[in-house]
């Protein structure tokens, strides 16, 4: 198989783990955001006015800025009912699709270089490798948060150190593979396996404790933080896991094909 094949299964296998995601999303997922932006409107509602003393523009100012969530929807021509639907449904493809695709030239390029494994099973290992690495360990260091949390003058800095993260997370996880492969074929693979294992917790681990921390949530509710923030895991591990499953799955088939007609 040439790295077109896994391309074009990599896309499709995208498409569908895209679809899928978007159910999980907008059914697991939309509840608690529509919960928290509810008690962001709520608290802005609640917000004391301004002195009758200051000024009138300086009122204009305020009143302008007082308007909700929901009134930002509509004068922007979205809707909240547009944003979980035909929008949440175009990312999650969107996403899938690029996924599918760079997660297919990856195994197409460890094809055949991961041991004794099958070309289904390196896929599967780039996949849950990709996920644990660029998915899984940063959400645990810095965690999705719910609108109503965290301030709006930090969010590039929040981001900043969530891809740095990720990023120390996914070089890590390339070099320690890479680790293990060498080791495998002087000791054994199950000491490549262990030792590259253990190496990669005491990088991310240390990195983890070395990168700043995030603390914003103020009094928000912790039932819904906690429901947002697991419905988040979910959505990524559909995305993740339909991903791994259609992909091999479709190479499989190639595979089988090619050893009956061989």
């Amino acid at each position: 198989m040439n790295a077109r094949t896994f391309l074009v299964r990599g896309l499709l296998a995208g498409l569908i783990a895209g679809l899928l995601t978007f159910a999980v999303a907008f059914t697991v997922g939309e509840p608690p955001i529509d919960t928290a932006i509810g008690l962001e409107e709520a608290a802005a509602a609640e917000a004391p006015a301004e002195p009758a003393a200051e000024d009138h523009s300086h009122a204009e100012a305020e009143e302008g800025h007082s308007h909700t969530h929901a009134d930002d929807e509509e004068e922007g021509g979205i809707t909240r009912t547009t944003q979980k639907t035909w929008g949440l449904a175009t990312a999650t493809v969107a996403v899938g699709v690029a996924l599918g695709g760079i997660i297919a030239l990856i195994a197409a390029a460890v094809a055949g270089r991961l041991g004794r494994l099958t070309v289904v099973g390196s896929t599967a290992l780039v996949t849950a490798l990709g996920f644990v690495s660029y998915a899984l360990i940063p959400f645990l260091k810095y965690p999705a948060a719910p609108p109503a949390v965290g301030s709006g003058d930090t969010i590039g800095e929040r981001t900043a150190y969530y891809f740095a993260f990720a990023l120390v997370s996914v070089v890590a996880m390339v070099a320690v593979v890479a680790l293990g492969r060498r080791l495998a074929a002087s000791r054994g693979s199950w000491t490549g396996v262990v030792v590259a294992g253990v190496s990669y917790v005491v990088v991310v681990a240390v990195a983890a404790l070395a990168m700043p921390g995030v603390n914003e949530l103020g009094d928000f509710p912790a039932d819904v933080l906690w429901e947002f923030r697991v419905s988040s895991l979910l959505t990524l591990a559909t995305l993740w896991g339909s991903l791994g499953v259609a992909l091999t799955w479709l190479l499989g088939r190639i595979s089988t094909t090619q050893e009956r007609t061989a």
